[in-house]
């Protein structure tokens, strides 16, 4: 079974600084229909304005993943971490037993556009951490790469917590399949392009729960970015 969560229908603020929408409730937005999916908590497409960002605020007892998707981002935090967020970029940040962070988007001219993650944790408590690293395109062409896992396996971030999180770049024609154990749920999120998924057609910025599907086709209809949760 698949379950579309249309782009259209995610919950929608225009802070002027900040144009972000929640594919699942978050802050002063609330459908209990979408609370999340399993231990994906929340998917938040941000464009943060030039010279503007969020500034230090405090997590505790979650998983946060940032994805680049264009601009540049500045991050800070309270266990001393300073770096700068770039296309191609995965960065994880286990809150635990609590975090301080910031994050800026110091360009004087381009805003910077991005999909901030949250998982939820398999134990509450844990010390907290950070780890960012960079996949050239190249590795994620037509073919799927691994970018975030419970054991960071094949070069992927660490999360802790059963996950399997999956990106590719697809050609507009390219067909990528992917097997899924039937116990086990997915989650995909069109972060741009257009593609048909088992005969379903999803468009930038759709997400699709999927149940019961233990062979996935993904065939792109335009040049595609792609994220593929695999969820317990």
């Amino acid at each position: 079974m698949i379950q579309i969560r249309k782009a259209s229908e995610r919950g929608h603020f225009n802070h002027g600084w900040l144009d972000t929408y929640h594919t699942f409730s978050f802050a002063d937005y609330y459908d209990p229909n979408f609370m999340g999916f399993r231990d994906l908590r929340v998917i938040n497409e941000d464009r943060v304005a030039a010279g503007r960002g969020f500034p230090t605020h405090p997590h505790r007892d979650m998983e946060i993943i940032t994805y680049i998707l264009s601009g540049a981002l500045q991050h800070q935090d309270s266990m001393g971490t300073g770096s700068v967020i770039l296309p191609g970029d995965v960065q994880r940040m286990s809150a635990g037993t609590g975090v301080t962070h910031s994050e800026y988007n110091h360009s004087k001219h381009e805003a910077v556009h991005l999909l901030q993650i949250w998982i939820l944790p398999r134990e509450k408590n844990l010390p907290p951490s950070y780890e960012q690293k960079s996949y050239p395109e190249e590795r994620k062409r037509n073919q799927w790469l691994l970018i975030a896992s419970s054991d960071g396996s094949e070069g992927s971030v660490l999360v802790h917590q059963d996950v399997r999180l999956l990106t590719t770049l697809l050609g507009k024609g390219q067909v990528l399949g992917y097997s899924l154990d039937p116990k086990r749920s997915a989650w995909v999120q069109v972060a741009r392009g257009e593609l048909e998924l088992n005969g379903e057609t999803l468009r930038e910025s759709d997400g699709a729960a999927l149940h019961g599907e233990s062979e996935l086709s993904f065939q792109a209809k335009k040049d595609s970015e792609i994220l593929l949760f695999d969820l317990n």
